[in-house]
């Protein structure tokens, strides 16, 4: 569907504004993604988008529908995957097993077909079905030693579902394989390692500025000109002129005493 040339540059804008914020403030690009949707909602790209955008903030049922709306209008399965992960956020693991089944699975390319592993697994995991989930992730991209977009996360999926069905031993060499793949720092493979090796991460920074701080409460205790000694300074001074005071009264008695 074509729009006219001012509303598609409204559009397109509000378009990058939810690929620049969906990662770092997702809620800001769901504002924008509404605004998009509003403006063209039978654009099959802006139906995509404000499907991610709710997704990105935990609205399911919003993204599913934002999701099969796209389909309807492309007849792409390209959204498949993502699709069957809205039905586990909305906790519904059997849907999304029952879509990792289907026939458009197959249409779907490698990448598709890897993520749509992904999700099949942790709805074996949502269902307590650990052991399946372990055997799901096991595939030739798991295998191969090509280290493709999809590799960390696959690597770290199977890690992860290995510790949890005890296999600490196994889980530290995938987080291991995971960390090797993962040039963009995509996961956490590095502190899941540490944790399992017992490592500590110490807040170096903050450790420091606590003791600068200690140490400048202490000069303040001793420091000549610091709050404490002005304090006595004032009092020493009071008490000098409580002397005198006392001193010119004794001396008015005597004078006193003496005409008598």
């Amino acid at each position: 569907m074509s729009l006219p040339k001012t509303l598609a540059e409204d559009v397109a804008r509000n378009l990058v504004m939810v690929a620049r914020l969906i990662d770092e403030d997702p809620e800001e690009a769901y504002a924008y993604a509404r605004i998009a949707l509003r403006l063209a909602s039978r654009v099959a790209a802006v139906r995509e988008a404000a499907g991610f955008a709710a997704y990105a903030t935990q609205k399911y049922a919003e993204a599913l529908a934002e999701f099969r709306a796209s389909r309807r209008m492309t007849g792409s399965v390209d959204l498949w995957p993502v699709m069957a992960d809205c039905e586990r956020g909305l906790g519904r693991p059997e849907r999304a097993m029952a879509m990792a089944g289907e026939p458009e699975v197959q249409k779907l390319d490698k990448a598709g077909q890897v993520e749509m592993r992904l999700v099949a697994a942790g709805a074996r995991r949502d269902m307590g079905q650990i052991d399946a989930a372990i055997v799901t992730l096991q595939s030739p991209e798991l295998a191969s030693s090509s280290v493709q977009p999809w590799t960390p996360r696959l690597r770290y999926a199977y890690a992860d579902a290995l510790l949890e069905a005890g296999r600490e031993d196994e889980a530290r060499e995938w987080f291991g394989k995971a960390l090797e793949a993962d040039k963009d720092g995509s996961t956490d493979a590095s502190d899941r390692l540490a944790a399992l090796d017992g490592v500590e991460f110490v807040d170096v920074l903050g450790d420091d500025e606590s003791a600068e701080a200690d140490a400048a409460d202490a000069a303040d205790e001793v420091a000549p000109g610091g709050p404490d000694r002005e304090d006595d300074v004032r009092d020493d001074a009071d008490l000098d002129d409580g002397v005198d005071e006392d001193e010119d009264d004794q001396d008015d008695s005597s004078d006193g005493s003496v005409k008598a």
